[in-house]
């Protein structure tokens, strides 16, 4: 089977959508079938990540569209479509469109599904409404343009009124053959606001539940290189992902100082707050240890949890599944959880703050978390993850479900 996956950003960038990408498609190739990404092409270091090249790829013409040139941005028109059927046209016949995008790469792949009248499986990897909330200041207007945009280029009718972000997700599903989701709060969600499949071959109109995973092969490295003991040293705490409004690590860092904790704190990632945390951290002085060591790569970043007392997760409303958390319980390590949604899909292996909307009242919520976890780690009475969830998650099992859905559509 040949499966062609659109997405808005190219799998050489950094987020989880790319990360879930990567391994579906190296999975999907170990299963024997053949994969190819359509995503804009990559723009400054992002560039690096992918030295010579890959055919597995098709480079959209783009423009970058962040400052460091990570991310970028093309446009969903007939230049594009006559891009992607010229390139697609040199490789074997397409049997299914995998959708996983948001934006230009979710237009992009319905109108390339509609012109060739192919199965279209869509994964609901985002909410729009809560993400543009967050990072944008005028979210309504940034939603009603963005309906308008969609009802202008992307494939087949949709005239479905409304302007909010639900009303967007539903519009690609009214195209989809399938809907899949990454967690079972977020697929509730979707079913909830009627973003459910709506295209010729759709069998059922509900949505699937299809977690992100984790390598296999790296899992098992990680795991079979890892210590029977812990390290010495005081707990250690890590928190991973863009620094960006959304994932709260500012709130984190305020109340790591004001925890009071005696602790190591590694912050992984990077991105528009990174001087903001620094600044916290300067002005703060936590009797915590915080070290921001940049991006790393997966199996680095896999490590690294491996080694930590605890992963840190503070985004609150916005992750459709939270896959450090997972990726932690698979590999032993428990997790500190803001998120009640997230809190109950992990089940176990946690500690939840408590749930306060108040800003003033969220960082005194974490910091006393952080001083119970703490307490739990030098005790040596840590919550365990469940077994289960390592098998459960990885992405092996991951690509059989998915490939059961492929088949489905194609049926």
């Amino acid at each position: 089977m040949h499966v062609v996956m659109f997405g808005d950003q190219h799998l050489a960038t950094m987020g989880g959508a790319q990360v879930s990408m990567r391994l579906q498609q190296r999975f999907l190739e170990k299963a024997g079938h053949t994969v190819t990404v359509v995503a804009p092409a990559l723009h400054g270091r992002a560039r690096q990540r992918l030295i010579g090249g890959d055919d597995a790829f098709v480079d959209l013409p783009s423009i970058p569209i962040t400052p460091d040139r990570e991310y970028a941005f093309t446009w969903p028109g007939r230049r594009a479509d006559r891009f992607v059927d010229t390139a697609l046209a040199k490789r074997p016949p397409v049997h299914l469109v995998h959708v996983q995008g948001d934006f230009w790469g979710a237009f992009i792949g319905h109108r390339f599904a509609a012109r060739h009248g192919l199965p279209v499986v869509h994964t609901m990897h985002n909410r729009v409404d809560v993400g543009i909330e967050a990072t944008t200041p005028f979210p309504k207007l940034v939603l009603g343009v963005l309906n308008a945009w969609q009802q202008r280029v992307a494939a087949g009718p949709l005239r479905m009124p409304g302007r909010d972000g639900w009303t967007y997700l539903r519009r690609f599903a009214e195209l989809a053959d399938a809907v899949t989701a990454p967690s079972s709060h977020f697929a509730r969600r979707l079913e909830e606001n009627g973003v459910l499949p709506g295209g010729k071959r759709a069998a059922r109109r509900s949505v699937d539940v299809v977690w992100n995973g984790i390598d296999d092969d790296v899992l098992d490295e990680v795991l079979g290189t890892a210590g029977d003991q812990r390290e010495p040293g005081p707990p250690r705490f890590v928190w991973l992902g863009r620094m960006s409004p959304e994932k709260r690590l500012l709130p984190f860092l305020e109340a790591v100082a004001e925890s009071g904790v005696v602790a190591d704190v590694i912050v992984v990632g990077g991105g528009q707050q990174l001087r903001a945390a620094q600044r916290i951290v300067e002005e703060r002085k936590p009797a915590a240890s915080v070290s921001f060591v940049g991006r790393l790569s997966y199996p680095e970043t896999l490590r690294m949890i491996q080694r930590a007392d605890a992963v840190v997760q503070t985004s609150i409303g916005f992750e459709t599944q939270g896959m450090t958390i997972f990726e932690a319980a698979s590999l032993g390590t428990p997790s500190l959880v803001s998120d009640p949604d997230l809190a109950r899909e992990l089940g176990s292996g946690l500690w939840q703050v408590a749930d306060d909307a108040d800003a003033a009242a969220e960082v005194a919520a974490l910091a006393e978390a952080l001083r119970r976890a703490a307490a739990d780690i030098e005790a040596g009475e840590a919550p365990e993850p469940d077994p289960e969830i390592r098998e459960r998650f990885r992405q092996s099992s991951r690509t059989a479900a998915m490939v059961d859905v492929y088949d489905r559509v194609r049926s």
